[in-house]
């Protein structure tokens, strides 16, 4: 019960927030983010050891600095979710601006399409911007979360214009396949670990990782095109940009471990581009090949 009653007053808050002008939330967001740099000790080491082993080649301090940066834009998500979950269409689409081409899933009804959506911290904003851009619903998966006043606000964001349906990590593929044969596009989240299963070791700025093949199978096997998608945070509430590049040419191929290679070398160019909003908290190196021990300690 005490659960579900602070789950209520957080979404309340989250709720409340929406109405601030996105200046002000930005910068609540960023002294929050502070904060949470400093408390947020495991977090913080994981997110300094990825840069450790993708970006040996800059000082530590600027390291350093970049996971500071990140804690900052990442409390802004949370703070800013209000925003995606309640506020106007028109307010949104004067916030989020798109660049690329958004609607060529609507100009090819006929086409099954994949949108390749890394772990940007925005990556949110991709999503609402698939609704208020563009009139093809969308399909995508999610990670089911344990309070359930969560995951059903969550759920509920996801789809408030009733553009789409999600699915559970957890539940069987099927679903998801038939959705995108009823002419959905799935927006696919590629760059977790999730351990060995229907996974390979290719290099993420140059460390083996375990890296999903399901993208380049599933897209090959259902003759889908491919678009990467790519949301970033403009500082200082500013808004959102979200580029949506051409459908990949000779993507998928036969060969599912050269398209993951492919994959991952698209993503440390997006990466480079805008270091601090990429999901460094995550454990991107945590399945190891046979006998190597774990790079977390």
């Amino acid at each position: 019960m005490a659960g579900r009653l602070g789950a209520w007053l957080l979404l309340a808050l989250v709720w409340l927030l929406h109405w601030l002008p996105l200046p002000v939330l930005a910068a609540l967001g960023v002294g929050l983010g502070r904060v949470l740099h400093g408390l947020a000790g495991s977090r913080r080491r994981i997110a300094l050891r990825n840069l450790e082993l993708c970006l040996p080649g800059l000082p530590l301090a600027e390291r350093q600095a970049i996971v500071r940066r990140h804690f900052e834009w990442f409390a802004r998500t949370f703070l800013e979710r209000g925003l995606l979950w309640h506020a106007s269409p028109e307010r949104l689409r004067r916030l989020i601006r798109v660049e690329g081409d958004i609607a060529w899933g609507e100009r090819h009804p006929d086409r099954a399409l994949m949108w390749l959506v890394p772990h940007f911290i925005g990556m949110d904003v991709a999503g609402t911007a698939s609704q208020l851009y563009q009139r093809r619903h969308v399909a995508t998966i999610y990670q089911t979360q344990s309070n359930a006043v969560f995951d059903a606000a969550i759920r509920r964001g996801r789809l408030r214009f009733g553009q789409g349906e999600v699915f559970s990590r957890h539940d069987s593929a099927l679903p998801l396949v038939r959705a995108i044969k009823r002419g959905m596009i799935f927006f696919n989240l590629p760059d977790m670990d999730f351990g060995l299963r229907d996974a390979a070791f290719v290099p993420f700025f140059g460390v083996p990782a375990s890296t999903l093949l399901a993208p380049s199978r599933m897209a090959r096997s259902l003759r889908m095109a491919v678009q990467p998608v790519v949301t970033e945070i403009l500082p200082g509430g500013r808004g959102y940009v979200v580029r949506f590049g051409d459908p990949w040419a000779h993507w998928p191929t036969d060969d599912p471990e050269a398209d993951a290679k492919r994959m991952n070398a698209w993503i440390e160019q997006e990466i480079l581009r805008c270091p601090s909003q990429y999901l460094w908290v995550h454990k991107r190196f945590k399945t190891r090949p046979p006998g190597e021990g774990s790079l977390y300690g």
